[in-house]
């Protein structure tokens, strides 16, 4: 399994962004898919997840409202769809998959495949 993320970018205070990871390997339904950002002298943390499974969904607080999460199975692709953004979103951020896991929650699961990051810087 190989995740390719792509669509960061340097944008304004109030902008959009879609940020984009493909998934190459067989079996993208069995995998909960999720981006992560992290930024500097900052821990890593998820910012949204989705999973295969009724196609729920996990947002951080501090995205809530802005940021959006969904997933195209028979192009195996998720994607992160970005509004309103603030410098204080500016990050690297990192799509993850992991296996699904029934009745465990999104923010549970161990996210074990990584794709590049990509930057995202928000100035103001």
């Amino acid at each position: 399994v190989q995740l390719q993320a792509s669509g960061g970018g340097l944008v304004q205070t109030g902008s959009s962004l879609r940020l984009s990871c493909t998934f190459s390997g067989r079996t993208f339904s069995t995998y909960v898919m999720g981006w992560f950002r992290q930024a500097p002298a900052k821990e890593r943390q998820l910012v949204s997840g989705i999973r295969w499974i009724r196609g729920s969904t996990y947002t951080a607080d501090s995205v809530k409202g802005r940021f959006t999460i969904s997933r195209d199975d028979a192009e195996k692709t998720v994607c992160l769809h970005m509004n309103s953004l603030s410098p204080e979103d500016t990050a690297v951020y990192y799509c993850a998959a992991a296996k699904e896991r029934n009745g465990v929650a999104i923010r549970s699961h161990n996210f074990d495949v990584w794709g590049q990051g990509t930057q995202v810087t928000v100035s103001s």
